[in-house]
């Protein structure tokens, strides 16, 4: 509901309504009856107005049968999975005696139901098989299903995996040390809250990000306790200590400086170098007079577009245009633009590499899309073929889904490859060839560490195939790389052979955001000019990026390899990007007893290493892998990361010897 008012601020919240498939009702604030009269009169329209759910309870009704259509809840599951949405009315259809509970049994008859696609079963302990497992062990228990149980339930089977409860990660954020003092209410009543767990969207309960997962909180409230914690689950340089590079930084400062303190200070030249004091008049000139604390063009300032599709052309030979790029807070920003201009119905799904980075997963879910995953071959050094992708696509046919777009990250997070002009000719072929949408992640286009190894972006790779009908956005970030400014915000897209239309309702979507952070703008101008030999900064410049590149080249290879001389681990050679992803063989009575405490045997892993040794990863099953894999990812960002080879290697023979 919102007021009949002129005011910016309502056009902006009303605006926003229908982008979540909501529907605005106004009222008039200067009458005493505009609420309660004009209010309800709407609702009482919309309510009496057919829905998929009213059409779909008039079925249940008109069926003179002891059960209702299958077809009807199997519509109702399909919506569930795609948006999060309809657990009340699936309640409802299962719950066809009337009686206000549903006996699990009914229930597992019915999912065995609507997992059969064109007469193949699907396994549910393949599935879901945390879910599965308390589904077996409610039915064990005799304990019926109500209301509420359901759609603990249904978010339990359709999330990323089991590694993080809800109700834990609330127990974590209300006990977290950085969290703060809490407003606590002291209504007598329960249900005084009509905003709750079961009334939100259930889209955001089911959404997973594991790389902040229950690890982490677990790892922050040791932290607070006392505890030396070593942080390896996030690509965050600069927490870990990497150390901001100077020239990125004058510039800046120089930038948010009033120009009688900086540019302009008969001074200036005896405190910044004259390159640096040069750049950014440049810079300052490009933002305008009114400086960086006001807002800018929505798809980011002409002139900083225009530095970025300099470097593309320069990096790639081929044509670049600063009309086709969006400044953004970030890469993980744009990907959700794209992702909201393309999951358009219940059935639009997207591929994502297994394993992926889980802003895919996380995005997807919230968004009501679906994921079809692709597997990333291990022995291959993560690469995948041709056959795999086709197969995918095939199923996600054979079950309904349209698949929209395909994600590939390159070098790979968290899997650490770098994908060749071969392996990428692969992705690009079959995208052109089946009208799919390429979404390349390349963040990490300057973390390759092999001296015959070399990045080549999508779109490179596309042009040099002739492919002219590849519709292809590109991500690049500040957060990675070699400059690590995970905090600017900064990043872009660059929107290669798609519809302008689509592209028109991009920035229409990114004008609801106003701009992206001036801030992150000028550090991603930054990030691709540095300066030049001649310069007077370029000395120190070089000195700085290659302390941090031969940091993170010399620990990639000496913690793999120390991982590698672990019994029982083993490690793919991390070539590029941050992280190494290890695969850890445990003992079968790990496996029973994650399953027994309702996790998966990554989480439980991934707790007892931070307990025993207060090093923190992130499990392998926040990101998708193969079937029967146990693993973590860690970076090697921090110095220490070596050193705690050791630990690894302790922690996992006392780990296998207490449940062997």
């Amino acid at each position: 509901r919102y007021p009949n008012a002129t005011s910016n601020s309502t056009y902006i919240h009303s605006s926003a309504v229908p982008l979540l498939g909501l529907r605005v009702a106004y009222y008039s604030p200067s009458t005493s009856t505009g609420l309660t009269g004009r209010y309800k009169e709407q609702l009482h329209r919309y309510n009496t107005r057919s829905s998929t759910f009213a059409s779909l309870a008039d079925q249940v009704q008109e069926v003179n049968a002891p059960k209702p259509p299958l077809d009807v809840g199997k519509q109702l599951w399909e919506f569930y999975l795609s948006t999060g949405r309809g657990a009340n009315a699936l309640f409802e259809v299962l719950d066809y005696k009337e009686e206000g509970y549903i006996e699990p049994e009914y229930l597992m008859d019915f999912v065995m139901d609507v997992l059969k696609i064109d007469g193949d079963q699907i396994d549910p302990n393949e599935a879901f098989p945390y879910a599965w497992g308390r589904l077996t062990q409610r039915a064990e228990r005799g304990e019926v299903l109500y209301s509420r149980d359901l759609k603990q339930w249904l978010v339990a089977a359709t999330k990323m995996s089991a590694d993080t409860k809800n109700s834990r990660i609330l127990e974590y954020f209300q006990n977290h040390s950085m969290t703060g003092d809490q407003y606590t209410s002291d209504a007598e009543d329960e249900g005084v809250f009509t905003w709750n767990e079961e009334t939100m969207s259930q889209s955001l309960r089911r959404m997973q990000y594991a790389v902040r997962g229950e690890v982490v909180m677990r790892a922050d409230q040791l932290a607070a306790e006392g505890r030396d914690i070593l942080y390896t689950n996030i690509g965050n340089p600069h927490q870990v200590g990497q150390q901001p590079v100077t020239y990125y930084r004058q510039i800046l400062a120089l930038c948010d400086l009033p120009a009688e303190a900086g540019v302009d200070n008969p001074k200036v030249y005896e405190l910044f170098p004259r390159d640096v004091v040069e750049r950014a008049k440049e810079y300052r000139e490009i933002i305008g007079p009114s400086g960086t604390g006001a807002y800018t063009h929505s798809q980011g300032m002409l002139g900083l577009r225009k530095h970025i599709s300099e470097y593309i052309e320069n990096r790639d030979g081929y044509p670049a245009y600063p009309g086709n790029i969006f400044l953004t807070n970030g890469a993980s920003t744009a990907i959700s633009m794209v992702l909201q201009g393309l999951l358009a119905s219940n059935d639009d799904a997207i591929m994502i590499p297994i394993p992926q980075y889980p802003i895919y997963s996380a995005l997807i879910a919230k968004l009501g899309g679906r994921q079809v995953g692709y597997d990333l071959n291990e022995n291959l050094n993560w690469a995948v073929s041709r056959e795999e992708l086709e197969g995918k696509l095939a199923r996600a046919k054979k079950e309904g889904l349209d698949v929209r777009a395909l994600a590939m990250i390159n070098p790979g997070n968290p899997s650490g490859n770098i994908m060749s002009h071969c392996d990428i000719q692969t992705i690009t072929s079959f995208c052109a060839d089946h009208g799919i949408v390429l979404l390349s992640d390349e963040v990490y286009q300057t973390n390759i560490y092999p001296d015959d190894a070399e990045f080549v972006s999508a779109k490179k790779v596309a042009l040099d195939q002739g492919l002219k009908n590849l519709q292809l956005v590109s991500f690049h970030s500040t957060s990675k790389g070699l400059i690590g400014e995970c905090g600017r915000r900064g990043g872009y897209m660059e929107l290669h052979h798609i519809d302008p239309y689509v592209q028109a309702q991009l920035y229409k979507l990114a004008s609801a955001d106003l701009c992206a952070g001036v801030a992150g703008q000028i550090m991603t101008s930054l990030m691709l000019r540095p300066p030049v030999p001649g310069d007077e900064s370029y000395e120190l410049f070089r000195k700085e990026n290659d302390a941090i590149f031969n940091g993170l080249k010399e620990r990639s290879q000496k913690l793999v390899e120390g991982l590698n001389k672990i019994p029982g681990i083993t490690c793919v050679p991390a070539e590029g990007a941050m992280y190494a992803f290890p695969r850890v063989e445990i003992p079968e009575k790990a496996i029973e007893k994650a399953k027994e405490m309702g996790t998966t045997p990554d989480n439980l892993y991934a707790l007892s290493l931070l307990d025993e040794t207060g090093i923190c990863v992130v499990p392998a099953s926040g990101f998708g892998q193969a079937k029967g894999r146990v693993g973590f990812r860690t970076t090697f960002l921090h110095p220490d990361t070596v050193k705690a080879v050791d630990l690894f290697a302790k922690h996992h023979e006392k780990f296998t010897k207490e449940y062997s």
